[in-house]
């Protein structure tokens, strides 16, 4: 079975193409990606068996065998760092908390900048 990697692939419209070792393009339709799998990355290394369609040569029954490396999780903090800022959090959270039990919202300055640091933090979290 012929091995290649995968050039693009668009999830909208179900298909993309592949490029094996060899250099020879092949269509990849969503049907042909393993089960569960909606979606591939560029880079992504693959097993195929090929046809030959209507327009050229076809992947049937894909297989994924490498991922591409994640950039996000590459550069994603340390796990003992988020700690301590999940922690600082908490501790900011908590203040805001304190003064809304008292029927107080903080100042809308404050509430912008927490709002961003919230917003920050699960970016990190989400990755």
């Amino acid at each position: 079975m012929p091995i290649g990697k995968v050039k693009w692939f668009d999830a909208g419209k179900g298909f993309g193409f592949l490029a094996t070792d060899e250099g020879q393009e092949v269509f990849l339709h969503a049907s042909a990606l393993p089960a569960g799998v909606t979606e591939v990355k560029p880079g992504t290394r693959m097993e195929f068996g090929v046809a030959e369609g209507k327009r050229g040569p076809q992947a049937l029954s894909a297989r994924i065998l490498e991922a591409p490396p994640s950039v996000a999780k590459a550069t994603r903090k340390k796990a003992e760092d988020m700690a301590v800022i999940t922690e600082d959090l908490i501790k900011l959270l908590d203040g805001i908390s304190n003064g809304l039990r008292r029927g107080r919202y903080p100042e809308r300055r404050h509430a912008a900048k927490v709002a961003a640091v919230l917003r920050a933090v699960a970016d990190d979290l989400d990755v």
